[in-house]
């Protein structure tokens, strides 16, 4: 069956999400405008714009003769010099309407285009659907927020340029001048050197707490007017767990909640259902899965979101189409991915943990764990990264990761293949001894992220490693 095309003029009031009354966001308008550009006039019947089939002779002999807007192809050519033929030819009156494609396509555009005046009139009136522009929306990405919204159960999505971005837009909008926050001790060293260092200059201050302490945040919301509790949940790199809900019932109305759920992601943890107003992500890491994009999300409560969006729109922090792309691709196998992680890491840890070589292994599957009870209360899955204490010290340490063969040695995680890291030297190497050991970063810490590699083949590697240390 050929594409359906819908006469141009009647794009906003077929295909605008503004019909559903809802009050939009300026560049938000256009998340219901399909990959199609319609164009040919199709008969009304009742009250609906019906399909119908039109055979391959009409749409060729309409794609032959008429432009993306109605008007005779040729004329759009007439009179124009090579110079402005390469610049138009072959788009400004034959661009591919795609509507069957298997796969969402890949929209790389920078800004969209409007018919004449009336039509960015009609928009500016919120009567007409478009992104505007690129920085206010992608139809690529706009497919890739509606996966994760989907997956977290969540109002809204925002898909930006990495997971610090979605974390320090998020904190921008929701946390006013001279406002106060609550974060957790163990925590990504970038989020904390933000709230640390760049919030205090908007007189914004926080209290930081241990991810289980339960009276440190009652004290904390009552001495202070809190706009937001933000933690991750495991953290890293000890992979510690919040009592969701019992921390949003503390929290109460007054106060949002976010979780960065990127170690856990929706297969093993949803956030949203537990309580959380809004859950963050590196999409860089699990999500994409693949080590080659770099892209963060924000997803929740609708009204969260906007003000998120909203600062992002000023700010900056645009995805590139082409990573949405790959993020979009990446999540189909998030699934069969994650639930082979979750089962090396556990047999794994089970294994370290009895090795000899290995004081303490930190991994929220194990009995052990401080957060264990939490963890297989709010969690189906413990997640992929393993983090361990080698029985000796930072340069013992270093040898152990040096001997290893399948796992590179890289910051990040999440991806196909197994990486292996030393807090120290990766993260906090500029810090120094003392300063690592008020972080709680030990020198002989390592956390490895598990990839889809078979899990004896990783075994069989770290034991070949512990022999030569």
């Amino acid at each position: 069956m050929a594409p359906l095309y819908v006469a141009a003029g009647r794009l906003a009031q077929v295909y605008s999400p503004l019909n559903s009354g809802r009050k939009q966001l300026p560049g938000s308008q256009a998340r219901s405008v399909p990959f199609v550009r319609p164009c040919k006039q199709v008969s009304r019947q009742a009250d609906y714009w019906a399909p119908r089939a039109i055979s391959e002779e009409e749409v060729l002999t309409t794609n032959e003769n008429m432009d993306s807007n109605g008007a005779d192809r040729e004329s759009v050519y007439d009179g124009m010099t090579p110079g402005t033929m390469v610049v138009h030819g072959g788009e400004r009156a034959g661009r591919p309407r795609v509507s069957d494609s298997l796969t969402t396509p890949l929209v790389q555009t920078a800004t969209y285009t409007f018919k004449d005046t009336a039509e960015l009139i009609a928009y500016q009136e919120g009567r007409y659907g478009s992104y505007e522009y690129g920085r206010y929306g992608n139809p690529t990405t706009r497919a890739c927020e509606e996966k994760i919204r989907a997956l977290e159960g969540a109002d809204d999505c925002l898909v930006s340029s990495s997971g610090m971005n979605a974390a320090t837009t998020m904190l921008l909008a929701l946390v006013p001048a001279g406002g106060h926050l609550i974060t957790t001790t163990d925590c990504y060293r970038r989020t904390r050197q933000f709230i640390q260092t760049v919030l205090p200059k908007m007189g914004i201050t926080a209290t930081v707490i241990d991810p289980a302490d339960m009276d440190g945040l009652e004290k904390a919301l009552k001495e202070h007017h809190v706009s937001l509790f933000f933690s991750e949940s495991p953290t890293n790199p000890y992979l510690r767990c919040v009592d969701i809900p019992k921390i949003k019932s503390l929290c109460g109305e007054r106060t949002a909640v976010c979780i960065d759920s990127t170690f856990a992601t929706a297969i093993n943890q949803r956030a949203l259902d537990l309580g959380a107003d809004l859950v963050i992500h590196s999409a860089t890491k699990y999500l994409a899965g693949h080590n080659d994009v770099l892209a963060g999300a924000i997803a929740g409560r609708s009204d969260l979101v906007a003000a998120v969006r909203a600062m992002h729109n000023v700010l900056g922090g645009t995805i590139d189409p082409h990573a949405s792309y790959l993020l979009l691709r990446g999540m189909k196998t998030l699934d069969l991915r994650v639930q082979r992680q979750n089962a090396t890491a556990l047999k794994l840890a089970s294994r370290l943990e009895a090795h000899p070589k290995v004081s303490r292994v930190h991994y929220p599957g194990l009995v052990s764990h401080p957060d264990h009870k939490i963890a297989i209360a709010q969690m189906s899955g413990f997640g992929g990264v393993v983090s361990f204490e080698v029985d000796g010290d930072l340069w013992r340490t270093a040898k152990f990761i040096d001997s290893v063969k399948i796992p590179y040695i890289a910051p990040s995680l999440g991806g196909v293949e197994s990486l292996i890291e030393q807090p120290t030297v990766v993260s906090y190497w500029d810090q120094g001894p003392d300063k690592r050991a008020a972080l709680g970063i030990r020198d002989n810490l390592i956390r490895f992220s598990c990839g889809v590699e078979n899990v004896e083949d990783l075994w069989a590697d770290f034991e070949q490693a512990f022999d030569k240390i």
